[in-house]
């Protein structure tokens, strides 16, 4: 199904999704009047998780047919990165890589220039794996949220464990200080983010205002306190950015160890890319009880404003929003974002979906012709 864009500031959006097992929430889309003609001038496309909705979108544009936002069901999708042409995606109970399948200048349906097939898929078990990575040995990473510590895939179990942070002392299915984002430099894993030091079960969830903190792995030395659900952390231009998650905002960390905000959003800030001097910022609705009675409540009342779920484009030198996409509804929840470099208009297909089976594609054969 194709979106039409209107002559608006807001143009709202009809999906292209899958036939599936699945039953999307009903939802609205929309944007503003600049968004999608910013992703084409940069060509990328953003592809984001919703694990309320358990659906992986990918927003980009068509020149002829304009917006796409096309989805695809997996089951609790989370952490999600671009590496090596491929997307590694978390899942309920999976690590699996997508490849795109299509040829250079081939298009799905004559509108996706990119199809990302679920090539390989990793049996993990119930990990709440959050962020994901490849690191420069081509090694997959993952938070593995539920036992405090940084994992890569096992031929055998479902995990192999990489570091935890210190203060854990034992290697254990409690979740205690809700580990979950993942910063990667010069492909090693460089830093990490956790809601709290507890080392009990569920510890986290009472240490959710000011217990935050950044830590450095290759040390293990904490390099930012003080934080309040902090998610994303992601190195660029030398620094070290992240979200502040439960005061709403986008910052850097100074060479202090203070958080230095550059930006508020409204929302629960959640994934987090970057493109230049734009970041691309989740945001989600602070609707369940482990994100309420946090300090963006306050936040969002001083500012006579509500929380709302999308996506915004900040401009890191003036910390202003540039662009923005919105989700009314049913979904209000928003994990995490990555980038599409190179394709305007990429698509997924979903495991569970008709064309899981039917689309087969092939390596070209060698040539029949015999040699002279």
């Amino acid at each position: 199904m194709l979106l039409a864009q209107e002559e608006t500031p807001a143009a709202e959006t009809e999906p292209s999704r899958e036939t599936d097992l699945a039953t999307p929430p009903a939802a609205s889309y929309s944007f503003s009047a600049g968004m999608i003609d910013r992703l084409a001038r940069l060509d990328i496309a953003l592809a984001f998780t919703s694990y309320q909705s358990g659906l992986l979108y990918m927003l980009g544009s068509h020149p002829e047919f304009g917006p796409q936002l096309h989805q695809s069901a997996v089951p609790k999708p989370m952490g999600l990165t671009a590496s090596g042409g491929a997307l590694i995606l978390a899942g309920e109970s999976t690590i699996a890589r997508y490849r795109d399948v299509l040829r250079p200048g081939e298009r799905i349906n004559a509108t996706f220039d990119a199809c990302y097939m679920p090539r390989e898929t990793w049996l993990t078990g119930g990990l709440d794996a959050h962020d994901v990575a490849v690191d420069a040995d081509g090694r997959i990473l993952f938070v593995n949220t539920a036992f405090n510590c940084l994992a890569t895939l096992s031929p055998v179990h479902s995990f192999e464990p990489v570091w935890r942070p210190p203060f854990i002392s034992a290697l254990v299915n409690e979740d205690r200080c809700h580990l979950n984002g993942l910063a990667m430099d010069a492909g090693q894993p460089a830093f990490v983010t956790a809601a709290s030091r507890s080392d009990t079960i569920d510890g986290w969830r009472d240490r959710r205002d000011g217990g935050g903190v950044a830590i450095d792995v290759a040390s293990s030395g904490i390099v930012c306190t003080g934080l309040s659900m902090p998610h994303s952390p992601r190195v660029h231009r030398g620094r070290l950015w992240l979200l502040n998650s439960g005061t709403g905002e986008l910052g850097q960390v100074a060479s202090d160890g203070q958080f230095e905000p550059v930006a508020f959003c409204p929302g629960f800030t959640r994934g987090l890319a970057f493109h230049g001097n734009l970041a691309f910022v989740g945001l989600s609705k602070p609707r369940y009880q482990r994100f309420e009675g946090l300090p963006l409540d306050r936040r969002l009342a001083d500012a006579d404003s509500e929380a709302w779920c999308g996506i915004q484009v900040i401009d890191l030198d003036s910390g202003a929003c540039v662009d923005w996409f919105r989700i009314d509804g049913g979904v209000a929840e928003i994990y995490d974002v990555t980038l599409i470099a190179g394709h305007r208009c990429p698509m997924a297909v979903s495991p569970s979906s008709p064309d899981a089976t039917t689309l087969l594609t092939f390596t070209d054969p060698p040539s029949s012709r015999p040699s002279d």
